[in-house]
């Protein structure tokens, strides 16, 4: 492949319905992920977006490994335009005596239906309704409930956790979106566009170039390693439109002004960004997609109870990087999950591995 071909065609832009996904609200097979299982979560009260049409249900999507068989259990949320795949993530946990959920939030993965515009919300904390359901689910049975986020569901889980005190005993972070990737005027500049057209032209699309590296270093049709769905992970991502940004700057301007989430929090993300034009190495070796200086130092105002871990070699979702990496990553959560939360893995599971992180 050439540095100027176009990694995938891209999906239409009418964001069709990804799988069929039952709506009994119980218990079934997952019709994404062979062994996992299916809990629709129905969300009566979400608000449609224009357009939107009203006989197509909104919903979360709940995914869990098996069923419960450990006291303790992981919810993890995933990133924008987005969706839940990483089986090895799950199997990690269930080794260390965790049960694993996955909750796909409204109009992504599975529960993107045909007619809603994907990835779409006017206020984040809109997302707290499947927040609280998952964990009213999940919590039974468990005595202890740690939430991972990751990118975008980075940001949503810190502002519930920030209004959720007790509600779990830790916040697990992959590269959290907690501001904007670039200087503060252009920050500024964002703002000034995109909050007067959220009241005018909430849903209107937002022309924002891709340059598809990102893709490119995860996709095993590509450079990559991983074999996901292009429908539930797109290519292009979701339309950017001004109420759903308008929605993220508020989330970010929560954060620089500083929360108080009271359960510890581990904070991860690679040791460096590249935001290279022309394909290179240094893209399967970065962070492509955001600004890990400003996610470091946003992080430390999470909390008072903050790690900050950076990893060489790191990609965006830390759990897509190499071997060598993600082996490093999972040694590091281990640790924080027994100094941080009391939480050792079962002494018969409990694994020995190198690190090579830095503290910030």
């Amino acid at each position: 492949m050439s540095e100027t071909d176009s990694p995938l065609d891209p999906v239409p832009p009418a964001d069709p319905p990804a799988v069929d996904v039952p709506t009994t609200g119980a218990w079934s097979a997952d019709p994404v992920l062979d062994g996992y299982e299916l809990l629709c979560i129905d969300l009566p009260d979400a608000e449609r977006a224009d357009g939107e049409p009203e006989d197509v249900p909104i919903t979360a999507s709940l995914v869990r490994r098996n069923a419960s068989r450990h006291r303790r259990a992981v919810i993890y949320v995933h990133g924008w335009s987005d969706y839940f795949f990483q089986t090895w993530m799950a199997d990690f946990f269930d080794a260390q005596g965790f049960d694993f959920y996955a909750l796909e939030l409204r109009r992504y993965g599975r529960g993107l239906r045909k007619g809603l515009l994907g990835g779409y919300i006017t206020d984040l904390s809109e997302y707290f309704d499947e927040l609280d359901r998952a964990l009213q689910l999940v919590s039974e049975g468990h005595d202890a409930v740690t939430l991972m986020a990751h990118s975008t569901g980075g940001l949503v889980a810190s502002l519930w956790a920030n209004e959720r005190p007790g509600a779990i005993d830790g916040l697990i972070l992959n590269s959290p979106w907690l501001d904007f990737s670039g200087s503060p005027v252009m920050r500024v500049a964002t703002e000034a566009l995109t909050v007067p057209m959220a009241t005018r032209a909430a849903t209107r699309t937002l022309p924002l170039p891709e340059s598809g590296h990102y893709l490119r270093s995860i996709h095993s049709s590509l450079d990559g390693e991983w074999d996901f769905n292009l429908d539930l992970k797109r290519n292009p991502s979701f339309t950017i439109r001004p109420g759903w940004m308008a929605a993220i700057l508020a989330g970010h301007k929560k954060v620089r002004q500083g929360l108080s989430i009271e359960a510890p929090v581990l904070s991860m993300m690679s040791a460096k960004s590249f935001f290279g034009r022309t394909w290179g190495p240094e893209h399967q070796i970065s962070d492509t997609v955001l600004d890990v200086e400003v996610l470091s130092k946003r992080s430390v105002m999470l909390g008072p109870n903050v790690t900050v871990l950076r990893f060489t070699d790191g990609l965006h979702d830390l759990m897509l990087s190499s071997e060598p990496v993600r082996q490093k990553v999972f040694a590091s959560i281990e640790r924080w999950l027994s100094a941080w939360t009391g939480q050792d893995a079962p002494s018969d599971l409990a694994t020995q591995h190198d690190d090579d992180t830095r503290k910030v």
